[in-house]
């Protein structure tokens, strides 16, 4: 899987000259330059990318391109490829756990912030991590609400637990700072607010002046054609909150979207193999293709589908049920899918909004899995 060279105008164009029997994604620069600008106007803080949402070259040096300076890695491939496209960026390290031979790979690479959640992990970064000049950022958790799914589940300390570690970091000499996760594809802005307000009383409990509060990811793309993200009323809900909450202490903000920014600068394009019986539709691409999220949070609904020679398929909108192009049974879009009613073989069906874990999350199996990536214009079809 490369990036073509070719600067087709749009989806539309690309498919109607090349025919393509794999699935292709369609990446628009400006689109992705736009949504940075977009989070660095409104953010009141630091904006740093989730690397792991989507690490691809193209996306890394857009980014960098539009004034992104800081990323957020969770392994050492993540932290080599930003050193080598944007070597001068900050690093945040922000998987709270990690080998020690991961630690002394990312201290060799100049990280200087770091997140933890246990008693055991700051150990290790005590331990290994000269403190001069480095930040340890605590990262706690809250019962999930208005999220696709809870990040809560696998890291974060209790308040509580929170309040301790917080103090263990100002004490062993580290530049002390608070994070959390409100979870994935938040779309209530209220959902930081709890959060940040709890971070507040945990600076306070420990007796510890925060020098950086990290409101995480969460910020959404846009995947329902009904529910369009309120990116400015979330910025402007935690400018105000933080405020209150931490008067005159008010740390610095900073946040690491992943889909947020690149979500919406790529387009899925997957061809019908089959449509069966007039029942089902065969794609070929999957869930254990670039389509491998969706069983986790919904389907996309801002589809469209294309003949192959590029023109809209206008029948009555019918449920269908969809699969992908493997053997397996697991290979299932959930539910219906919501597809025009004159669907045909060699039709393309189009998704906006693929550019988070759709690349990354590609696999071969069953032989499948070629995936072509095309630059475009404008990804209007």
């Amino acid at each position: 899987m490369g990036l073509s060279k070719t600067i087709w105008t749009n989806p539309t164009e690309f498919l109607r000259n090349q025919q393509p029997e794999n699935p292709v994604l369609f990446f628009s620069p400006s689109a992705l330059q736009a949504a940075a600008r977009r989070f660095i106007d409104g953010f009141p803080g630091m904006v740093t990318y989730a690397v792991k949402s989507n690490p691809g070259e193209e996306v890394i040096e857009n980014l960098a391109a539009a004034g992104i300076r800081g990323y957020d890695c969770a392994s050492s491939f993540e932290i080599d490829l930003i050193r080598r496209l944007a070597p001068d960026a900050a690093i945040h390290y922000n998987n709270p756990v990690r080998a020690r031979s991961e630690i002394a790979h990312a201290v060799a690479k100049g990280v200087k912030s770091w997140s933890v959640d246990s008693q055991s992990e700051l150990a290790k970064l005590i331990e290994m991590v000269p403190a001069q000049d480095s930040e340890i950022s605590v990262r706690f958790k809250l019962p999930v609400a208005g999220a696709a799914y809870n990040f809560g589940a696998k890291f974060g300390a209790t308040a509580e637990v929170a309040t301790a570690l917080l103090r263990r970091v100002a004490e062993a000499g580290f530049i002390p700072s608070l994070t959390f996760h409100p979870g994935t594809q938040c779309t209530d802005p209220a959902a930081w607010e709890t959060y940040i307000r709890t971070a507040a009383e945990i600076a306070r409990n420990a007796g510890v002046t925060l020098a950086r509060l990290n409101v995480g990811g969460g910020f959404p793309s846009h995947r329902l054609m009904g529910v369009v993200p309120q990116l400015e009323a979330t910025f402007t809900l935690i400018d105000r909150v933080a405020s209150e909450a931490f008067g005159a202490a008010r740390p610095m903000l900073v946040c690491e979207p992943g889909r947020g920014l690149c979500g919406d600068a790529f387009t899925l394009a997957a061809r019908v193999k089959a449509v069966r019986d007039e029942a089902h539709v065969f794609l070929n691409d999957g869930v254990y293709g670039t389509l491998t999220e969706l069983p986790l949070i919904g389907v996309i609904d801002r589809t469209e589908v294309l003949t192959p020679e590029g023109a809209k398929r206008e029948g009555a909108i019918q449920p269908r049920i969809v699969f992908g192009p493997t053997c397996d049974s697991v290979d299932r879009l959930p539910g219906e899918v919501a597809l025009p009613a004159d669907i045909a073989e060699g039709d393309y069906v189009i998704v906006q909004g693929m550019g988070a874990y759709s690349t990354v999350t590609n696999t071969r199996f069953n032989g499948f899995g070629d995936l072509t990536m095309a630059t475009v214009l404008s990804l209007k079809v």
